[in-house]
């Protein structure tokens, strides 16, 4: 089929290229700065991306070392608390006058001899000045002047800062005085 085109529809033609070319343009241009925009958002946020890489590399590393600190301050403050632990044992230990840590005056006809800090200790020092070693008994109701060894216990009493026989009873002073 031949078609035969006019000046006008071939002016007419020329001008909807011209149209077209001019819109083309248009949008290419708004493309190109759709594109570079694009490349500028992408440039900077991949220079974000690095920096918060290092910057999470730096915390990984600082939190490692917080957590070495911690595990060592840890370590440092259950060792402290076991050794003030162990202090306050030995410290309570050391405070209370037991029953049994009292200390024997030996009398020799009823006058003060010499201290010991245990019964077994009295016993062997009376030995070497020619008491038996064997036939100590409990006390018994003859007076002390007559016996010719006797083992009498005693406490320091820390409350009234004195020394006490563990056999007394422990007497309160007549009339309130202290």
């Amino acid at each position: 089929m031949i078609r035969i085109v006019t000046r006008a529809r071939l002016a007419q033609l020329q001008q909807d290229v011209e149209r077209a070319r001019a819109r083309t343009r248009e949008v290419q241009e708004g493309a190109d700065r759709a594109f570079a925009g694009h490349t500028r958002s992408t440039q900077r946020l991949t220079a974000q991306l690095e920096t918060a890489r290092r910057k999470a590399e730096v915390a990984r590393a600082d939190a490692l070392d917080l957590q070495w600190a911690l595990d060592n301050a840890k370590a440092q403050l259950a060792k402290a608390h076991d050794q003030a632990a162990e202090q306050a044992a030995r410290i309570e230990a050391l405070s209370e006058t037991a029953a049994d840590a009292s200390m024997v005056l030996l009398l020799h006809y009823g006058e003060p001899h010499s201290i010991h800090p245990d019964k077994p200790a009295a016993y062997a020092y009376a030995a070497t000045l020619g008491a038996p070693l064997n036939g100590w008994g409990p006390p018994d109701e003859r007076p002390a002047a007559r016996v010719t060894w006797r083992c009498v216990p005693f406490i320091y009493d820390a409350g009234r800062d004195h020394f006490r026989s563990v056999t007394a009873p422990a007497v309160q002073p007549s009339g309130g005085a202290a």
